[in-house]
């Protein structure tokens, strides 16, 4: 494995902007330049006894995302230098050490360990269930011995290091499924599936035939019970991007290995919680053999798939009890069990007013309608479920307890109308206002806001990957996580580039966004970086944070959040860090306790704006390769 690298390269070759000055000026500006170089030399020299200082940054040339070298924008020193007593003001810096290499897949929210003092009804104990303050780990994650850099997308899709996920399960329970094979020192993904053998792409080819998959129409998906998300792997050449989740395993690792491919996904469960997701978020939500009880509970589950499906979205399924007659016996099922469980699914989803559009070979599809209208005319006041009450929130999902109620749609004055607005097709759709924003349903936000937001986040990725060699070059990371979304325009502004974004539009935050986000064709969740997020260690390639430490500023210790960064961060990942000058200088501080290399750089818009920008690269470290009771040894 290469060492480590550093991304960072000079922004100051060119510079955004030059004054131009009247030639008559030109005598005066350079006498005042010699005149303030002198003076600043002269204190420089003063204050550190007569020996010049110029702050320097580790500087290391190769790597996996980049083979050449390249100079260093200097560091920007923003200690004290008061000539009187500094002893009360000098900062100390706190060290993190490893953690043990048992934590080495630590998902803290889904620990297996504590999931066990939880309800296993309806799966609670496979829901989120975070530690205390006091059991949090003030340690840093390590990586498995001998961890390499995922292969490059396209080719991680099909092959993953066996070092970066250890676990041969899968291989033995999928052998006959095409799901995974094990090769020499790294996994290949065929594309298979237990509904799917002939490949993902072959599956995904008989829904195109059954729905258009191809006009822009369709765009976000989810994918219930993901296994290894080959499905969503292989819809994003078709432009359409998918969130898939699964529960924390014990020990197959299937959403470990579909990030490792460089697929979106997180760890989640339908349980007794909503989904982390907003009102009308997917275009399409899909279930291959995903084991959820559809038809159980009055409907629960399916009642909150017609919450986040946006009105005319499709839901697919396929597996048991779908063309049961056919598979019965291989199913290890009674055909009047089969029967029951069709059954129910279909009195559920005709109850929440879906049209099924077909059923064909081994899958179903069954459509949203477009507004609830006429469905509201057809029911009778009795019938259940009722809808929800128009106090309630659509979009609030953090936390928030599933009910056997149906999310209405917003209101419409004719059934032809689709409620909420009619969205864009793909890839139109990233830019256009978004219909909650020219609805006005998010206050706050106008359709000129959403413009600027757009135009300066163009500006702003054209900067970063002026400083960051990750984003600079094509194809150097792929996993992304933007920790304080906003309206997506981080993301928005790398779409072109082969990158995914998890947009994260945080429950403190001042306005809700995130179904802006959805509707501009990208795809994200809510979380609290008071918490763990619900991903494995190793997760994202870059992490993007913007004004994360200042929102929350007194809610929650910054070392926490920086030490989840680091449990989510790949080796050689880096992190862009904006925030106000003050605020970074101390995150910059644990970083150092962290073994990172940072630096602070300028805004874009120059030296003279006090918000700043601050570039960390996580050095690569791994756990060493005997004994696990040894702490984990650092390659430097």
């Amino acid at each position: 494995m290469a060492g480590p690298f550093h991304p960072y390269v000079s922004a100051t070759s060119k510079p955004f902007f030059y004054p131009y000055w009247k030639k008559s000026n030109l005598l005066g500006l350079a006498l005042v330049s010699v005149l303030c170089s002198l003076s600043y030399l002269l204190g420089v020299w003063q204050h550190n006894g007569g020996a010049l200082v110029v702050p320097t940054s580790r500087l290391v040339n190769s790597g996996p995302c980049t083979d050449i070298q390249r100079k260093i924008s200097p560091v920007m020193d923003f200690s004290s230098h008061h000539s009187g007593d500094d002893a009360s003001m000098t900062v100390v810096t706190k060290h993190y050490p490893p953690c043990n290499i048992e934590f080495s897949e630590y998902t803290p929210c889904e620990d297996t360990k504590r999931s066990l003092n939880f309800d296993r009804d309806k799966l609670i104990y496979r829901e989120r269930h975070c530690p205390k303050k006091d059991e949090l780990l003030k340690c840093r994650v390590p990586a498995p011995f001998g961890y390499k850099y995922p292969f490059q997308w396209p080719r991680s899709r099909e092959y993953v290091w066996y070092a970066n996920v250890p676990h041969k399960e899968l291989t033995v329970e999928k052998a006959v499924q095409n799901w995974i094979r094990f090769e020499d020192d790294r996994f290949k993904f065929p594309g298979g599936g237990t509904m799917f053998p002939n490949g993902a792409d072959a599956y995904i080819d008989d829904i195109g035939n059954l729905i258009n998959l191809k006009d822009g129409s369709i765009r976000t998906a989810i994918d219930t019970g993901c296994g290894v998300a080959s499905w969503g792997a292989y819809l994003l050449s078709r432009n359409i991007l998918t969130v898939s989740f699964a529960p924390r395993d014990t020990h197959e690792a299937q959403v470990q290995f579909a990030l490792e491919r460089g697929v979106p996904a997180l760890i989640g469960v339908m349980a007794s919680i909503r989904l982390p997701y907003p009102s009308r978020a997917f275009d399409m939500a899909h279930c291959s053999r995903c084991l959820i009880p559809w038809g159980q509970y009055d409907g629960l589950y399916l009642i909150e798939v017609d919450r986040i499906l946006r009105p005319g979205g499709y839901w697919i399924l396929s597996g048991p009890p779908i063309n049961w007659k056919k598979h019965w016996k291989g199913w290890a099922r009674t055909k009047e069990d089969l029967e029951k469980e069709q059954t129910q699914i279909e009195t559920v989803a005709k109850s929440l007013c879906w049209n099924k559009l077909i059923e064909k070979g081994d899958i179903a599809i069954w459509q949203k309608p477009t507004s609830h209208i006429n469905c509201k005319n057809n029911r009778k006041v009795s019938r259940k479920p009722q809808f929800c009450s128009s106090a309630q929130n659509p979009d609030k999902a953090w936390y928030t307890k599933l009910e056997t109620c149906i999310t209405p749609l917003p209101e419409v004055s004719d059934a032809s109308e689709i409620a909420g607005g009619q969205l864009a097709k793909w890839p139109e759709r990233l830019d256009a206002i978004p219909p909650r924003i020219s609805s006005g349903s998010v206050a706050g936000v106008t359709e000129e806001m959403f413009r600027k937001n757009t135009q300066l986040w163009n500006r702003r990725i054209g900067y970063y990957k002026a400083i960051n060699n990750q984003l600079g070059q094509k194809g150097k990371c792929r996993n992304l996580l933007d920790m304080n979304a906003y309206l997506g325009g981080f993301a928005a502004a790398l779409a072109d580039d082969p990158v995914w974004v998890m947009n994260i539009v945080p429950t403190e935050a001042r306005i809700d966004t995130l179904g802006i986000i959805y509707e501009r064709g990208l795809i994200g969740t809510y979380q609290s970086w008071t918490e763990a997020m619900s991903t494995y260690p190793r997760t994202y390639d870059l992490i993007h944070a913007d004004s994360v430490f200042s929102l929350y500023e007194n809610r929650c210790e910054i070392e926490d959040i920086l030490l989840e960064m680091d449990r989510i961060l790949r080796p050689e990942g880096s992190v862009i860090i904006r925030d106000d000058v003050d605020i970074l200088v101390k995150v910059k501080n644990i970083m150092d306790g962290m073994n990172w290399d940072s630096q602070i750089v300028d805004h874009e818009d120059g030296p003279h704006v006090r918000e700043k920008i601050l570039l960390g690269l996580k050095l690569y470290w791994t756990a060493p390769e005997s004994s696990p009771n040894q702490e984990p040894k650092t390659v430097s």
